[in-house]
């Protein structure tokens, strides 16, 4: 485990490698601070199965399992904080980009 100053050099890289190179990833994680940060689309898996598919943000804001409720739910609000860091420091560096 990347402690949390390591762990958003290395997303902020990946994110810029995908944006200037049109890269797609598979991105598979448990840390859903991870997953909202670095995907445009998420799939929630249960038991194997995709119960939930969809564009990551929409997902979040109003997640249509029970299982997924509860799994965003389970997420501790030093991880909401560390999402909403991530997040700025996203569109922050796509306004860059696009500068």
């Amino acid at each position: 485990a990347l402690d949390v100053s390591v762990q958003a050099q290395v997303l902020n890289l990946l994110k810029k490698l995908q944006e200037t190179r049109k890269l797609t990833y598979i991105f598979i994680s448990h840390d859903l601070s991870v997953v909202k940060f670095m995907a445009d689309m998420m799939a929630v898996m249960n038991e194997g199965k995709i119960i939930e598919f969809g564009p990551s943000e929409s997902i979040y804001a109003a997640p249509r399992e029970e299982y997924t409720r509860k799994l965003i739910s389970a997420t501790p609000n030093d991880d909401l904080e560390h999402i909403k860091k991530l997040v700025k420091q996203r569109e922050t560096q796509r306004e860059e980009n696009n500068a």
